[in-house]
């Protein structure tokens, strides 16, 4: 087993541990938009369109009934004849209350198949923000503690080389120097 440990450079460490840091800064603020995202879209199917088209139904349906209402008026009543514009707005008003049916039936089957397609990314979604909340930090401060020892590590003697490393005092002269005193 080696004595000494082969570290070439504690900058790379510093420069990984702060890439890290930025990551972590943006990624944290990414992934809380996409769920927010995901959020929006899911209450905009659920609510804003549904009632949308529910009351776009309730309309259409009520202007058929009128429409309807006035071409049977109209075919009781011999004084005045059924006009094309009557049938007309009859079909026109089929038309649409069909359409916002249509509509509706599409928008309840996306809302399901939203629930299906999103739930297991957001599961997903969830281990990244956990894996982003607790790990990555663990990470950095484990860097944090790595870079430390190692650069108290490069600042004392080398065991049996006999110099010293950048600038620090021998460990022989710390307690000689500050006994003797």
């Amino acid at each position: 087993m080696a004595q000494r440990a082969n570290v070439t450079s504690v900058e790379a460490l510093k420069a990984f541990r702060s890439a890290l840091l930025v990551y972590l800064s943006k990624a944290r603020p990414a992934l809380e938009e996409a769920g927010s995202e995901v959020q929006r879209l899911r209450i905009w199917l659920q609510n804003d369109q549904r009632n949308f088209w529910t009351g776009h139904l309730r309309r259409a349906t009520r202007q058929l009934e009128e429409a309807e209402s006035a071409l049977f008026s109209a075919r009781l009543s011999k004084v005045q004849e059924v006009s094309a514009a009557q049938q007309a707005a009859v079909q026109k008003a089929r038309r649409a209350m069909a359409e916002a049916e249509e509509k509706l039936r599409r928008l309840k089957q996306w809302d399901r198949e939203y629930e299906n397609q999103t739930q297991p990314l957001l599961k997903r979604q969830e281990k990244l923000s956990n894996l982003l909340a607790v790990d990555v930090p663990n990470a950095v401060a484990h860097l944090s503690e790595v870079i430390d020892t190692l650069e108290k590590y490069a600042s004392i003697i080398a065991p049996g080389e006999g110099s010293v490393a950048e600038g620090a005092p021998p460990a022989a002269e710390k307690t000689s120097g500050e006994g003797g005193a």
